[in-house]
């Protein structure tokens, strides 16, 4: 089947010598992995490798057999073109982080517009800003309304949250977190990608950064922390 469609670029991996197998994050399709043949074998084929980067955003035409096995493009074009995103490296590290996360939760041939909408804004949104520190923070935590695991915040009164029901509670059990991780995680809940840039230091962004991959963990089965945290972490220290 021939589709035309928007695509965001999650990981781009050398096959052999010369081929690329792309895994992209369709409008259309939901997860879709790609080969990319000869991919630089040509000075032409070389430049559309930059196309692959994390994060970047696609405009596809591809033959979709959807049988289980590798799909082709049939044409590639640029989506967004970015300005900022591939080339300061506090935005790129972000990309990669943020391009290892979805490796690890997005799964499944499934449309979704809706969490596909929720990313592309929000990379548009990244791009085109300059205080961007909390950034990763917001949208790991919004993308969690897609994924099926937004915190209950019915009842955020309480003293604690509760990591695997991912409620507010006045119990504290063993997998609910402190009452100061609590604090800054409710903070959080309240945070929009326009708010004040300097609304957690650098500490409580490591605390957070960290309570949010164990939800993760605890509600993705076979969630990895990504390779890339540590990169992350030296550029935000």
């Amino acid at each position: 089947m021939q589709v035309k469609t928007k695509a965001i670029v999650i990981s781009a991996l050398k096959y052999q010598e010369k081929s690329l197998i792309v895994k992209c994050f369709t409008l259309s399709d939901g997860l879709k992995s790609y080969f990319v043949p000869n991919a630089f074998s040509s000075r032409k084929n070389q430049q559309k490798i930059g196309y692959f980067q994390p994060l970047t955003i696609l405009e596809i035409e591809a033959t979709h057999k959807n049988n289980g096995k590798l799909e082709y493009f049939k044409e590639i074009r640029i989506g967004q073109s970015y300005v900022s995103l591939h080339n300061t490296i506090v935005k790129s590290s972000m990309a990669l982080f943020l391009s290892e996360v979805l490796h690890h939760c997005i799964k499944e041939e499934e449309k979704n517009e809706a969490f596909f909408d929720y990313l592309e804004a929000a990379l548009v949104w990244l791009d085109s800003h300059d205080e961007v520190v909390n950034f990763h923070l917001i949208l790991l935590l919004g993308m969690t309304r897609f994924l099926g695991f937004y915190p209950d915040v019915s009842q955020t009164n309480a003293t604690f949250f509760e990591l695997t029901e991912g409620v507010f509670t006045n119990y504290h059990g063993i997998s609910c977190l402190s009452e100061h991780e609590t604090i800054l995680f409710k903070k959080l809940i309240e945070l929009k990608f326009n708010s004040e840039a300097k609304f957690f230091v650098a500490a409580e962004r490591q605390l957070l950064l960290k309570i949010l991959l164990d939800y993760y963990a605890f509600h993705l089965d076979g969630f990895k922390r990504p390779k890339s945290l540590e990169v992350l972490g030296e550029v935000f220290g």
